[in-house]
């Protein structure tokens, strides 16, 4: 009997413990989020554009003959004293076929709530004329991931002076709206994450060239909006000449298969992506950094092979255009927007002794504006050199 009742104690203890805790969720999820402050002297701006052509990415979940579109996301230095409210972090209608596509239930616990996330971006306000020209930066999420989820990132290198165009696209995206409200989820073909280990990698590198194509795609279509935006804004503004470009995860080796391919890219980014494509075999040419999570606790047969790519890109470049960054105690996704729920993130901390995710943040916020102020901008390289004083980083040359 006392055994029982020790049974029935512990068993209601268990049962009362996860009650509170998914309590908890649920109201950390309701809990407003303002993200980390632009540290440019710049306001920010943000606009959206919609760019379709006939050309097909040839990717098997279009349809025949379907257009190729992309969503723009383009944030940007605003005029000093531009009026307005600043734009939604996303606005409702992707909220909620983002919310379809991975479940309300692990949407509202493991996620804040997307409509309390605050920005600093005003919605559509004029470029700033303090200079003639800004930089253009390409920029793109992990594997599926809304370029939206790196809002932090983006309006920091806004405030300091660039423009900054991320880029979503039907299918591959984890959802995408269009402006006929029309909401289109990624399709299983575009999913690197399923089948074998072949299939995955044949479905990374397949991924990793179209999504390199419709960067180069950007970038004609930004080319058109330079010279004849019909609205004025970026008319003459965009420095076409010093094109960057940076994403994170697959993004990153997105970004390092565009600069492979599409010589306006000037200088690039990998935020903690493994390479992928033909850039692995013969590399680039334009200065690059890698920017890693804290990998040290891996085994040595998986980061063995991931070590073996890095190196073949990196072992080419000049010592004075090559930077490899490794942020101590840093994990993979705490390079997107701290909007996770924080009960969980913070139960992570407490077990992994990891990073906090802004902490995180500002360090890779202000090593990727520290390298492109170097690569585009022609700062002297100290600036990147004062970064990597940093004792919570690793910097290799």
């Amino acid at each position: 009997m006392r055994l029982l009742k020790i049974l029935v104690g512990v068993t209601v203890f268990a049962f009362a413990a996860i009650a509170v805790l998914l309590g908890l969720l649920w109201l950390d999820h309701f809990r407003s989020t303002q993200l980390l402050t632009p540290t440019g002297p710049f306001a920010v701006g943000r606009t959206q554009y919609v760019w379709a052509d006939s050309v097909r990415s040839n990717l098997p979940s279009e349809a025949s003959g379907e257009q190729r579109t992309l969503l723009a996301w383009i944030w940007y230095p605003a005029a000093a004293g531009s009026a307005g409210n600043t734009v939604e972090y996303l606005p409702a209608p992707w909220r909620t076929a983002l919310a379809n596509a991975i479940g309300i239930v692990p949407a509202q616990l493991f996620n804040r709530d997307l409509s309390r996330v605050r920005t600093h971006s005003l919605g559509d306000p004029d470029l700033s004329p303090t200079r003639k020209t800004y930089p253009l930066i390409l920029m793109r999420g992990g594997h599926s991931a809304l370029t939206t989820d790196y809002t932090t990132v983006a309006e920091d290198l806004a405030s300091h002076g660039y423009i900054v165009a991320g880029i979503d696209a039907p299918y591959r995206t984890m959802v995408v709206v269009l402006p006929d409200g029309r909401a289109i989820a990624r399709s299983p073909e575009n999913n690197a994450e399923l089948g074998d280990d072949a299939q995955q990698m044949r479905t990374a590198t397949h991924l990793v060239e179209a999504w390199s194509a419709d960067m180069s795609y950007a970038v004609d279509q930004l080319e058109r909006l330079n010279a004849s935006d019909p609205s004025g804004k970026f008319r003459g503004r965009l420095d076409l000449d010093h094109i960057g470009a940076f994403g994170h995860s697959l993004g990153g080796a997105e970004s390092l298969q565009f600069c492979h391919e599409d010589s306006r890219c000037k200088a690039a980014i990998d935020v903690d992506g493994t390479p992928f494509g033909s850039v692995v075999a013969t590399g680039v040419s334009q200065p690059f950094m890698f920017l890693l999570s804290d990998h040290s606790g891996e085994p040595s047969a998986e980061s063995a092979p991931i070590e073996a790519k890095l190196h073949s890109i990196f072992g080419r470049l000049p010592k004075d255009s090559r930077l490899q960054v490794t942020i101590r105690g840093a994990t993979h996704f705490g390079f997107a927007d701290d909007v996770k729920n924080h009960i969980v993130t913070g139960i992570l901390l407490k077990i992994t002794s990891r990073m906090a995710a802004r902490r995180q943040l500002q360090i890779s916020s202000q090593f990727i504006n520290a390298f492109f102020d170097v690569h585009l901008r022609g700062e002297p390289p100290s600036r990147l050199e004062d970064q990597c004083g940093n004792p919570q980083v690793q910097c290799s040359r």
